[in-house]
């Protein structure tokens, strides 16, 4: 048997389930973190950072499903829509704590701050391109709109992965290396989506 059907078989007895457990149990750690001064003396920026990178981090690992699948043999695919809700779970978190703790609520700075800075500009962009993905992530949104088109409208995965990407590298002002994994990444998963297969249209 090889390692891709060992991973296969071992993935169709793993629910999703845990998945959502996890990700919702992360934050509430990462805030208790912040309130008992594990994050240094930033706490908020700490938090709001460290959601922001899962988030991507999220986003990333959901666009390797694709690849994993047409080029290894390996079929995720069960844990996408878990990985897609809680990465936007984590970009909402993300926001909040940015505009709540960061800003406090001043919606005329906050407004002036996503028009003024890029980098809050293409956060703002990623945010809301996962929306509709996010409210039509169930079967009934799949039925509704038919598979086609809900395969088109979830090309705005896409869009978000990128924005996030060019978000965090805009963010930094020294510009390590890190933030330019990360968009090299997406930018190399979206071009291997962009090889043709035979007889089958990426998804």
């Amino acid at each position: 048997m090889s390692v891709a059907d060992r991973i296969n078989r071992a993935a169709r007895r793993l629910p999703a389930w845990p998945i959502y457990l996890i990700g919702a149990a992360l934050p509430v750690w990462l805030f208790w973190q912040g309130t008992t001064g594990g994050l240094g003396i930033d706490p908020v920026k700490a938090i709001e950072q460290r959601l922001g990178l899962w988030a991507l981090k999220l986003i990333v690992a959901g666009l390797c499903i694709t690849p994993l699948r047409r080029f290894a043999g390996v079929n995720l695919i069960r844990y996408r829509r878990a990985i897609g809700l809680v990465a936007f779970f984590y970009v909402v978190l993300h926001f909040l704590t940015w505009l709540v703790l960061d800003m406090g609520l001043l919606w005329s700075q906050a407004l002036g701050d996503i028009a003024k800075r890029p980098y809050v500009t293409v956060g703002m962009v990623g945010l809301l391109a996962l929306m509709p993905l996010a409210l039509t992530s169930n079967d009934w949104s799949v039925r509704r709109l038919g598979a086609l088109r809900w395969r088109l409208l979830h090309r705005l995965t896409y869009l978000a992965a990128i924005a996030g990407a060019v978000h965090f590298l805009w963010l930094v002002k020294a510009w390590p290396v890190e933030p330019f994994l990360y968009l090299g990444a997406v930018l190399g998963l979206l071009a291997l989506r962009a090889i043709p297969r035979r007889g089958r249209t990426a998804a």
